[in-house]
């Protein structure tokens, strides 16, 4: 697969390819591309072309050990910035989910040029008091499973853990704001989706933060928090609505 050097990052990437509009896909916490977005890249390639990284220290992409601080999403989306200048991209349709969609909700106050769209789901842009507790049941990392230890390298895991875990706390003690306060100036369509059932990601939020947009919109899904998986024709519909539409916007 191939990488590319950005932002003090080398960035390993998924491209099909093509001169069709261009689909960047970002993955969660202790994803890869290709660990996260493999039906989605087959499903969206006929039409699109989609270019979708493994964000820094995650999969193959480095440096490693992964670090994280109270600005870690910001840092992310300007790795993804300057990834799309160096590939020649000039304007995709972001999505992204959980951690992936916090970047995707700053590249357009980051860089309204290159986006044409953004959707994300999963993430809120604003993480409040009541999640610390759900944040801090992370750690001990006795959850991960040996596939994702093996994605990411054992010996990074739980460097890779207590560091979001901390940076997480940093946010929430620091007032949550990741993209909310900013919100007005996503000028470009955005589809907000979220699962009623998702504990990281409360309605509220999400309401909060589709208000201050020009134009923005929420869909909720009887789902937790990987909407794609459990609810996956309902997600495809509303997201291949939403690029329709965007691609057709002036």
């Amino acid at each position: 697969m191939p990488t590319l050097n950005a932002n003090g990052a080398t960035l390993d990437y998924g491209d099909t390819g093509g001169d069709k509009p261009a689909v960047v896909l970002i993955h969660g916490w202790l994803g890869a591309w290709d660990h996260t977005f493999g039906p989605e890249i087959a499903w969206l390639r006929p039409h699109f072309r989609v270019l979708a990284p493994s964000r820094r220290g995650y999969g193959r992409s480095g440096p490693k050990p992964r670090t994280y601080s109270r600005d870690f999403y910001r840092r992310d989306a300007e790795d993804l910035a300057a990834w799309l200048d160096a590939l020649g991209v000039r304007e995709a349709h972001i999505a992204g989910f959980s951690d992936g969609g916090e970047v995707a909700l700053l590249l357009p106050i980051l860089r309204p040029d290159l986006v044409r769209s953004v959707a994300a789901w999963g993430a809120v842009g604003f993480f409040p008091p009541e999640l610390r507790p759900i944040v801090q049941q992370k750690w001990p990392p006795t959850w991960v499973s040996d596939e994702l230890r093996a994605l990411h390298g054992p010996e990074h895991i739980e460097r890779m853990v207590l560091g979001w875990v901390t940076a997480m706390k940093q946010i929430v003690d620091s007032g949550g704001d990741v993209s909310l306060s900013q919100a007005d100036r996503i000028n470009c369509p955005l589809l907000l989706m979220l699962g009623r059932q998702d504990e990281l990601n409360p309605e509220h939020a999400a309401r909060q933060l589709v208000a201050r947009t020009p134009r923005g919109r929420l869909v909720m899904f009887e789902s937790g928090h990987p909407i794609h998986r459990e609810q996956p024709d309902a997600f495809r519909r509303t997201l291949w609505d939403h690029l329709q539409a965007a691609s057709a916007a002036p």
